[in-house]
């Protein structure tokens, strides 16, 4: 499918999920895989800031993009680090040699096959609420068409999460997060599950549970609740018919 076609069937089904019950996770991974297939990078993913500023994981393209998240956390240090306290984004930054700027959680992001990144804030009317994370393969500098793409992705991911919130209450901003975040631990949870049932990695565990989600017309996170407390059997989860990632 056209890059074109590709982006506007992204927001006619973003504007499908954007119901009063809607899920945040499942709309960001949507995006992390859209980013992907239309943007020159091998991964993305997403972090939200939680209501007192940490940032936290909550979606990505792949299992090891995942890991170099939650190394940000943990470490305090990497692009969607600078990009969320800074609110400023970050484009076309190689990974390679001494890096000054991120000297711990460069190498870690060499050894996983990343050589450039890219990070843009989740940003509206002054107020950044978490930052997109992309990371390429190879090196070499986005096009100014792909920038553009990637920022109005990660604005189309912003308005999802504020959309209930047309004058940004803070407290219901903050609930909000905090549920998405929540629930994340719910989901990781659902994935091992599944991954130990199954006998087969993270990424294709999380598959199964997002096709299971989509067929019923079901919240991503309430079919990972189900798992979690047992009334919904992992042999009767549906089998993704996408692409592994």
């Amino acid at each position: 499918m056209a890059r074109e076609s590709l982006l506007v069937a992204t927001l006619v089904e973003l504007a499908d999920n954007l119901v009063d019950n809607y899920d945040v996770i499942d709309i960001l991974t949507l995006l992390s895989d859209r980013c992907v297939e239309t943007i020159d990078v091998a991964s993305a993913g997403v972090m939200l800031g939680l209501p007192g500023g940490e940032l936290q994981f909550v979606a990505s393209s792949s299992e090891s993009m995942r890991a170099l998240e939650l190394f940000q956390i943990q470490a305090n240090e990497g692009p969607c680090v600078d990009c969320y306290s800074d609110g400023v984004a970050i484009i076309n930054h190689e990974l390679g040699g001494p890096d000054t700027r991120w000297p711990r959680f460069t190498p870690l992001a060499i050894a996983q096959g990343f050589h450039s990144v890219h990070c843009l804030p989740l940003r509206l009317r002054g107020k950044t609420i978490g930052a997109l994370n992309l990371f390429r393969t190879d090196v070499g500098l986005l096009t100014p068409a792909d920038v553009v793409v990637a920022q109005g992705l990660a604005d189309v991911a912003t308005i999802a999460i504020l959309q209930h919130q047309s004058s940004l209450n803070a407290k219901l901003l903050n609930d909000q997060l905090s549920f998405a975040l929540n629930s994340r631990i719910i989901i990781e949870q659902a994935k091992g599950m599944v991954s130990q049932f199954d006998n087969c990695d993270m990424d294709v565990a999380f598959a199964r549970l997002r096709a299971h989600a989509r067929n019923h017309n079901l919240r991503l996170t309430d079919v990972a609740t189900s798992v979690v407390d047992g009334s919904l059997n992992i042999d009767d989860l549906d089998r993704s018919k996408e692409k592994q990632r």
